[in-house]
């Protein structure tokens, strides 16, 4: 058999993955479970030729590639790098939510695998000048003639992962950062042909990694039993922001139903969002549709209380989130640096009873105007960089 066809076997592999969704016989549920197969391909090529002696900054998520639970509010960038070495990156803030660089001893990457953080950078505690321009080393030691910021490497951190929140999409100055090795010769080398049999071959078989992953934490939910209830977790070690509280579960619709979510604010938070994915953990459109809303695109209530209406039709109320035509999905909710992490609630209540349900001064969003704002979110969307 032929390198080619090897690496086309490795990446048939994936269908093994098959019996993990929660009706392998749907066909409908295989349809998406091989785009998902194709998409996790797609985000492995950004990673699978990174070099820690030339990192870059790559979006491996995004609007297009929006796996594993993808927030829609962040733009990301991930970058290799070698432990040993000394990095110098240098760019503007811009004036998004945060920026948050976290490092870690492993990654998502094509020819790496998950690591523990090894420690999380705000941005906001760096010189910034008048303009929000940085400088910061990153090595062993500190070098004597260095006035700029400086954080110790330590000798196992293998990535570099960036995450830029905005409430406000494409309004205001996204972050630009560039990164480079100082510690040896800038002297770009053309890959040998073992090397790139190695990578590809490592490319091919990524997609039955990461959708494993994802069809994985899926299968654990469901295994939990968490239908319409949400559980804690921090997810430590498991590529997720330090002092973040994550709630999660599944929700499932019924017929004349819709789902309630009701959560109270912590009195201090930094960010927080809700968002819906599908039983593939693709997090839903949010470009075309109001699939997620953070604290500040969500309607408040007089009480203080968030409220949010999980339904697959638009009942004409703020804090719809759409799934997307999923009747059964799953939903995140995140406070970050947040004086409490209140726990969220999930009812199942009758869409004839729901204005019932709800504060009686929630105002009622027609159609034109739900219309006017999904344009406004689209264009938002695409004003950000995304890659």
């Amino acid at each position: 058999m032929s390198s080619w066809d090897e690496r086309i076997a490795a990446f048939g592999t994936a269908a093994e993955l098959l019996p993990l969704l929660a009706d392998p016989a749907d066909p409908q549920a295989a349809a998406e479970a091989e785009r998902l197969f194709w998409m996790t391909l797609a985000s492995g090529w950004y990673t699978a030729f990174a070099d820690a002696d030339f990192p870059d900054f790559v979006p491996a998520v995004s609007t297009h590639l929006h796996c594993v639970g993808t927030n829609p509010d962040f733009i990301y960038g991930t970058a290799t790098i070698d432990g040993s070495g000394s990095y110098v990156l240098r760019g503007e803030r811009g004036d998004g939510l945060f920026l948050l660089m976290d490092i870690t001893a492993g990654s998502l990457g094509v020819m790496d695998k998950p690591g523990r953080s090894l420690g999380l950078l705000d941005f906001d505690t760096l010189q910034l000048d008048g303009q929000g321009r940085f400088s910061l080393l990153l090595s062993a030691a500190r070098p004597a003639d260095w006035t700029g910021d400086w954080r110790q490497l330590d000798p196992s951190a293998r990535s570099l992962t960036l995450r830029q929140a905005s409430y406000d999409w494409g309004h205001g100055r996204e972050a630009r950062i560039a990164i480079e090795r100082i510690d040896q010769a800038h002297q770009p080398r053309r890959r040998s042909a073992e090397e790139i049999a190695e990578r590809l071959s490592a490319l091919a078989a990524y997609p039955k990694r990461l959708s494993g992953m994802a069809l994985g934490f899926i299968a654990g939910q469901r295994a939990k039993d968490l239908w319409n209830r949400l559980e804690h977790d921090d997810w430590a070690g498991q590529g997720g922001v330090q002092g973040q509280h994550y709630y999660q579960g599944l929700f499932r619709l019924e017929p004349g139903k819709a789902l309630l979510l009701e959560t109270d604010l912590p009195e201090q938070v930094r960010y927080w969002n809700v968002q819906l994915s599908d039983l593939l953990w693709n997090s839903v459109d949010w470009m075309n549709r109001q699939s997620s809303l953070n604290g500040g695109q969500a309607r408040i209530d007089r009480d203080g209380r968030f409220r949010a209406v999980i339904a697959l039709d638009d009942p004409g109320v703020p804090n719809w989130l759409d799934p997307g035509g999923n009747s059964k999905g799953a939903v995140m909710l995140r406070w970050t640096e947040a004086s409490s992490g209140p726990q969220p609630s999930l009812r199942l209540v009758d869409l004839a009873d729901l204005r019932r349900e709800l504060p009686a001064d929630t105002p009622t969003i027609s159609q034109e105007l739900r219309d006017s704002q999904l344009r406004a979110r689209r264009r938002g969307v695409q004003w950000r960089r995304r890659w």
